[in-house]
């Protein structure tokens, strides 16, 4: 099974995405794959709260910055991921650490491409992704086009999981498929 989770930022998506993945996983391996280039201490602290929330529940972490499949040389097909996120997954397709992080206009498609395919490749998947796409908010030519790509990613995987949840004020609601607890 599939899952697709969006919502906005501090609402529960990674709570309900770890118990999803747990569930799902049944006895079989778990893998976090951690897909954030930390850049400043904010990041650091969210990776260690994650790292704490996750204590206990039996997850491996992989680390993936970039093309999904990789993650599959170390990581059993036959078990669950839990992908966090494909927000930081589209920010380092796009802005390439390879290329001075200059924008990569191709990032995104490539982004795309590869999480539909991990996840035609997986057992079970739950990827995690932020809402930030919504606000009437005008914004720089560069932050509009991620927004406009990350909405795009979203698209796809919405259409591509088995189930689609967004999290609202901590509460999931299912759009389709059904809420695997």
């Amino acid at each position: 099974m599939t899952v697709f989770l969006s919502g906005g930022a501090k609402n529960g998506k990674s709570t309900l995405a770890q118990q999803l993945a747990v569930k799902l996983s049944g006895e079989g391996k778990r893998y976090y794959v951690a897909t954030m280039i930390p850049t400043d201490e904010e990041d650091y602290d969210r990776i260690r709260r994650h790292v704490a929330d996750r204590a206990g529940l039996g997850f491996e972490t992989v680390e993936c910055e970039k093309n999904m499949l990789s993650c599959l040389d170390r990581a059993d097909k036959n078990g669950t991921f839990l992908v966090d996120s494909a927000t930081a997954l589209l920010q380092n397709a796009l802005f390439p650490r390879e290329k001075n992080y200059e924008l990569d206009l191709e990032g995104a498609k490539r982004c795309a491409d590869e999480l539909i395919a991990f996840l035609g490749a997986v057992k079970h998947a739950v990827v995690v992704s932020d809402y930030i796409y919504a606000d009437a908010q005008r914004y720089d030519e560069i932050t509009e086009l991620y927004r406009k790509s990350l909405a795009g990613i979203d698209r796809c995987l919405a259409a591509a999981c088995d189930t689609v949840i967004e999290v609202t004020a901590g509460n999931p609601i299912v759009y389709k498929g059904v809420l695997p607890l």
